[in-house]
């Protein structure tokens, strides 16, 4: 069987992040889960922040330059994807939202996602479920129900508790690797699937 493709879209704008740090924990967790269905991964990783330019380029220009374009590709192209954003007044990071506003509307459809936020406070935790949730249902991807936050006190808590990050990390890990493990592999047609071979073509 082939390798689960997994993309992970991290949207933090400093260096080093938090929210990157978040994203790599859930990708780890999700290779582990999916190692122990059987079933190997490869993952791929997209800083949002590296594409801003392009992506505010494609917004007023329509035009996906080549590395933003390849990212919308790997995305189309992925079986799972993780997505992280910071929360900034009490949203996500305008450079998330944007990415996604120039995503094609269909690339994500039927794609298992796992949702990930980072702020300064458990009190944005709803964030992921008011702003963040409804832009990937609109989406039409199959987020799984467990979302995961990481406010500053969180990255100290007892990996014991039932409530602790590392606790939430592998149940949202579980789920999308259940999810990732019971559908066929992605396929979707490409811009040029259909069209003739030009060898075809002059054979008549």
């Amino acid at each position: 069987m082939s390798k689960a493709s997994i993309v992970v879209v991290s949207s933090g704008v400093s260096q080093p992040s938090s929210t990157r740090l978040l994203a790599d924990r859930l990708a780890e967790a999700v290779s582990d889960e999916l190692a122990a269905r059987g079933r190997e991964s490869d993952v791929r990783v997209v800083e949002v922040r590296e594409l801003a330019h392009e992506v505010v380029n494609m917004t007023l220009t329509g035009y996906a330059a080549a590395p933003l374009a390849d990212a919308q590709a790997a995305l189309a192209a992925a079986d799972g994807v993780i997505a992280v954003t910071p929360v900034f007044t009490s949203g996500p990071a305008g450079i998330f939202k944007s990415f996604l506003d120039v995503l094609d509307t269909a690339a994500l459809a039927g794609t298992p996602v796992l949702l990930g936020a980072t702020g300064g406070t458990p009190r944005h935790s709803l964030v992921l479920e008011y702003a963040i949730r409804p832009v990937f249902t609109y989406l039409h991807a199959d987020a799984v129900p467990t979302s995961v936050f990481a406010a500053t006190d969180d990255w100290a808590q007892d990996a014991d508790d039932a409530r602790s990050l590392p606790d939430r990390v592998r149940r949202a890990a579980a789920e999308l690797a259940d999810r990732i493990a019971a559908r066929p592999p992605t396929r979707r047609p490409g811009r040029y699937d259909g069209v003739p071979d030009f060898e075809d073509l002059l054979g008549g």
